[in-house]
């Protein structure tokens, strides 16, 4: 009598790190649009998704947006990020109805032909609108005219100045490209404004681990999305100086080198999909970055290094150069096509990020010393 086979074993399926809830705020947020200076839209999507996981929030003159969690403690951490992105300004209007343009940010002027934008008016709402550029057909090949800020244009399909101005465009309008988020292939995310909008989504998921998690920190959170990164860290100047934290742990983009065109040996070495990218430089605390380290190293959480001289360029060296020197450290997303309307991370990446984040705040404490000599 053959035996009955056994019946094969179902593996049980992991839960999705990011669920429902989370997919369809990081969707929303980043979709909406957020220039530099008008930030308050998106502030709003990020403070709602925010609002189970913190004790009470603030928003400041400018608008960045601060979720506390232990808001009583006297031992201040801030977790932060910042949520602006780059664009652009109606900066001229010609009398045969062509818009002239001005950087909001650290706009890259060759990716702008032949790219659809919103022009956001003050009483009308979204323009839909092109940036122009002569076909391929009628330029010189001799001499070829490269796009600068200077010679690209936008056509709303008018034909004078005042045509332009019954839909509502002035100068001073912002723009912004109108392209969103996807989902690629093999785990990589694609949208216009991954820097920094994903970095707000960081912080707000461990906002969203440490509660689940029943987690008691001994300190206060200060878990801050800061505004007008893009045009000199002006956001995060402003808060540290009305937080006064005694520790800050920033995370923000960096650029892949695996691509071509890159310079590694100027560059350095950093992967999507292999890690976050913790960063040595004069702003970032030696001490602080062990602690990062030691918490990773202990969860088994990848991560990469990249050296950075002078300064790291992001929020970091706001924080760390405030009220007589705060502790500070980068945790970084690898991310390819920085300042374009592709910019392309991993979300094993995004994940551990935040798990490098959570592994980090359990392991400080208000009794860590920061003392280089003791």
């Amino acid at each position: 009598m053959a035996k009955a086979k056994k019946k094969a074993a179902t593996k049980k399926s992991t839960k999705e790190f990011f669920g429902k809830k989370s997919m369809d705020f990081i969707q929303k947020y980043m979709n909406n649009y957020a220039p530099t200076g008008f930030e308050a839209p998106g502030q709003k999507i990020w403070l709602d998704y925010i609002k189970p996981y913190i004790d009470e929030y603030f928003i400041d003159n400018y608008g960045t947006a601060v979720g506390i969690i232990n808001p009583k403690a006297k031992f201040k951490v801030v977790i932060e990020a910042h949520a602006d992105e780059i664009a652009w300004y109606v900066k001229y209007i010609t009398s045969d109805g062509f818009i002239h343009v001005a950087r909001n940010g650290g706009s890259d002027h060759q990716i702008a032909p032949a790219m659809r934008v919103h022009i956001h008016t003050r009483k009308k709402g979204l323009v839909k609108a092109v940036f122009g550029w002569p076909a391929i057909h009628v330029r010189p090949r001799a001499n070829e005219k490269k796009p600068t800020t200077s010679t690209i244009w936008i056509d709303c399909g008018c034909n004078s100045k005042e045509e332009v101005e019954k839909l509502g465009i002035e100068v001073g309008n912002v723009i912004t490209f109108r392209d969103g988020f996807e989902e690629g292939n093999n785990g990589h995310w694609i949208a216009r404004a991954h820097d920094n909008r994903m970095g707000g989504v960081i912080i707000a998921e461990v906002a969203r681990m440490l509660k689940e998690g029943k987690t008691k920190l001994p300190f206060g959170l200060y878990i801050v999305n800061a505004v007008q990164e893009e045009v000199g860290l002006n956001g995060a100047k402003m808060i540290t100086d009305t937080i006064k934290p005694n520790v800050a742990i920033v995370t923000d983009v960096t650029h892949d080198t695996t691509t071509p065109m890159m310079n590694k040996k100027a560059q350095g070495e950093a992967n999507v999909g292999k890690g976050p990218v913790l960063t040595i430089a004069p702003a970032v605390h030696n001490l602080l970055l062990e602690l990062i380290r030691e918490a990773g190293d202990k969860a088994k959480i990848p991560y990469q290094l990249q050296a950075s001289s002078r300064v790291t360029g992001t929020d970091t060296d706001a924080f760390a150069f405030s009220n007589g020197g705060v502790p500070s450290a980068l945790i970084s997303l690898p991310l390819r096509y920085m300042h374009t309307t592709v910019e392309t991370v991993h979300k094993d990446d995004v994940e551990n990020c935040v798990k490098l984040y959570v592994a980090a705040l359990k392991k400080l404490t208000p009794k860590t010393n920061f003392k280089y000599l003791k």
